[in-house]
């Protein structure tokens, strides 16, 4: 009972890290135009994080990403250590890209947590190769389709405002940001909590066979407690920021006006929903940084900073197998 109890502490512990670590994706564009103080901004981010838990609770009647999450690893395979090694890892490698402001997905850490410390256990026939592979293929699919709405809305934007006088409508890009990014941060309160759930619930899963008084059957055996647990921290963990990230996001891609603020963030929350839909775990940050590629590259590619989103994207790519390798070593120490 300890050891789940250890489990589902460290879990939320990730929640509240990935709130602090990818509130930038929310904020940052919000921050940089200064329509919202840091402060402002965070607690507007996590006011509509927590709104995520009634819209999926009460609207979408469900919640998909926690369920694939917790199909990632075969159940056969699932045990508390294996789950206690992948959060272990997972939290790891989110404060050490936070400390050096890369913004990479606390999704994809979690994921490639799990399926490492389940390899290190198992051998490749314990993870669900499909699951893995089609979440793998979203780490290029979902910056792409961020990319490319943000694209054709910015030019269509920039074609239905081309009479408009521009501080005039520089006024009412800057009310319409925060409209935007409330947007943007219910879509990543929907993806990212439920990927903390589908953790929690596969040690509650793992649990059941061990007697212990908190075990379930399956997902659909889920308490509510999980979900609003999930909820609560992800938004506390956004109130409290991540300034070095805000400053990547915001200003180090691309210059943000209110305008391109807009669009990147709306973009941002339309493939969130889109994948939601689908119920398939991405990462708000690889979603986020390519709508804001996207926006930049409407008024032209050299606007658009390559050398940093290339070196934003080798960190992308890496943190599958690098969270997967560092769980593995902590699932070796474990036993």
């Amino acid at each position: 009972m300890e050891l789940l109890i250890l489990i589902i502490a460290l879990a939320l512990l990730f929640d509240f890290i990935n709130g602090f670590h990818d509130a930038a994706n929310s904020i940052a564009t919000i921050v940089s135009t200064k329509v919202l103080t840091p402060f402002q901004a965070v607690v507007w981010a996590a006011f509509f994080n927590f709104v995520a838990f009634w819209i999926a609770k009460h609207i979408i009647g469900g919640f998909g990403i926690a369920n694939t999450v917790s199909k990632t690893v075969y159940e056969a395979y699932i045990t508390l250590p294996v789950i206690l090694a992948g959060i272990l890892a997972a939290i790891i490698w989110n404060l050490l890209t936070w400390w050096r402001g890369i913004p990479s997905s606390s999704s994809h850490t979690l994921i490639g947590g799990f399926a490492g410390a389940a390899i290190m256990a198992g051998g490749f026939t314990a993870i669900h190769t499909s699951v893995i592979l089609k979440i793998a293929a979203f780490i290029f699919l979902a910056p792409l389709i961020g990319m490319a709405i943000a694209l054709l809305f910015g030019l269509l934007v920039l074609y239905l405002c081309r009479r408009a006088h521009p501080h005039r409508a520089e006024r009412w890009f800057r009310h319409l940001q925060l409209v935007s990014s409330a947007l943007f941060s219910i879509g990543h309160g929907l993806n990212d909590s439920q990927k903390v759930m589908g953790i929690i619930a596969a040690a509650l899963i793992a649990a059941h066979p061990l007697g212990l008084g908190l075990g379930i059957q399956s997902i659909d055996e889920l308490p509510d407690w999980v979900a609003f647990a999930c909820f609560t921290a992800i938004s506390l963990g956004t109130m409290s920021g991540g300034w070095k990230i805000v400053q990547t996001m915001g200003t180090r891609i691309t210059k943000v006006t209110p305008f391109e603020g807009v669009v990147a963030e709306t973009a941002g929350a339309f493939t969130l929903y889109l994948t939601e839909l689908l119920k398939i775990p991405v990462s708000t940050t690889h979603t986020i940084t390519g709508a804001i590629i996207g926006v930049g590259a409407t008024k032209r590619l050299s606007a658009v900073r390559w050398g940093v989103t290339k070196d934003l994207m080798v960190a992308w790519l890496l943190t599958i197998p690098v969270s997967a390798l560092m769980a593995a070593g902590v699932y070796w120490i474990i036993k």
